[in-house]
């Protein structure tokens, strides 16, 4: 029998080598999302209230949800005379401001995109009117719809940084190449041409690369983008096309139907899904080394 003194740095060592050998890059489920929230597509997390902000898309209601570190509800805010056309993102600014993207457009027919403010200091009341509306278009549209091979025009993901919105599409073209395009909006009340300012052509297939999301750190030195099973990491850019930087893509080892990515810090991301049958339904987390 080894003495204790012996025994003890072995079990060290042996814990030491366990937690090295972990899988650092592993998609790590958090807790289940409430049950009415189903098709949940955007979230953001708030370090003020320490809260998880969500929205459901197109054929559900027009509200906003609060969500506690358990998954626990804890409001539920109406976006009062505002239609939920088709929200599909959700984001903030630096002040934590709340900002809905209603720019869902699976048919690329639609001319009435748009994006509402909801000021933090509304967030406590059970309904609120949004401080403003800001609506957009893409000159690069001309026709609504396009043909099929040119259905370029779907966006479920956004964010806030420095005054401006950025938009990243999703790509419905028949004949699929993995192409997002990066436009920018200003974060003004009015009505606005969208500026097209790069592209990115993403690896895979329609199920594996099409982009359903997208964040920016909070320090402002990475952008996520964010598919089904993987999600790209940009780094190291000089401007605000942050397609010119460094690109980096990590497979998530899972697949399901992700609609929703977030920083929680500039090294943890949240991300959630939709829940499909009895896949989904819950918020994960994911640490970048």
């Amino acid at each position: 029998m080894y003495p204790m003194k012996k025994i003890l740095p072995l079990v060290l060592l042996s814990s030491l080598i366990a937690f090295c050998q972990r899988d650092s890059s592993a998609i790590e489920e958090l807790y289940t999302l409430p049950k009415q929230l189903k098709e949940i597509s955007g979230i953001i997390y708030t370090q003020s209230s320490q809260l998880i902000w969500t929205l459901e898309d197109s054929g559900n209601a027009n509200e906003i949800y609060a969500l506690d570190n358990q998954g626990k509800l804890e409001k539920t805010i109406t976006i009062s005379q505002t239609d939920n056309v088709d929200w599909e993102d959700i984001t903030k600014d630096s002040e934590e401001n709340l900002y809905i993207g209603d720019f869902g457009n699976n048919a690329n027919e639609r001319k009435d995109l748009a994006i509402y403010k909801i000021a933090k200091d509304s967030l406590n009341n059970s309904s609120v009117m949004p401080s403003y509306k800001t609506s957009f278009a893409y000159p690069e549209q001309t026709d609504f719809p396009p043909k099929k091979t040119a259905l370029f025009y779907d966006v479920e993901s956004f964010f806030e940084y420095q005054n401006n919105f950025y938009l990243f599409t999703k790509n419905r073209s028949k004949g699929f190449d993995g192409t997002t395009f990066l436009y920018k909006v200003p974060n003004k009340a009015g009505n606005y041409q969208a500026q097209l300012l790069g592209e990115f052509k993403a690896d895979g297939d329609y199920q594996n690369a099409a982009i359903t999301s997208a964040a920016i750190s909070p320090d402002g030195t990475k952008v996520v983008l964010l598919s089904h099973s993987q999600i790209w990491v940009f780094e190291n850019f000089q401007s605000d096309n942050f397609f010119e930087g460094k690109v980096n893509a990590i497979p998530l080892g899972h697949f399901s139907q992700k609609e929703a990515i977030c920083f929680k810090d500039s090294k943890t991301l949240l991300l959630a899904d939709e829940k499909t049958k009895k896949i989904g339904g819950k918020v994960y987390e994911f640490h970048l080394n």
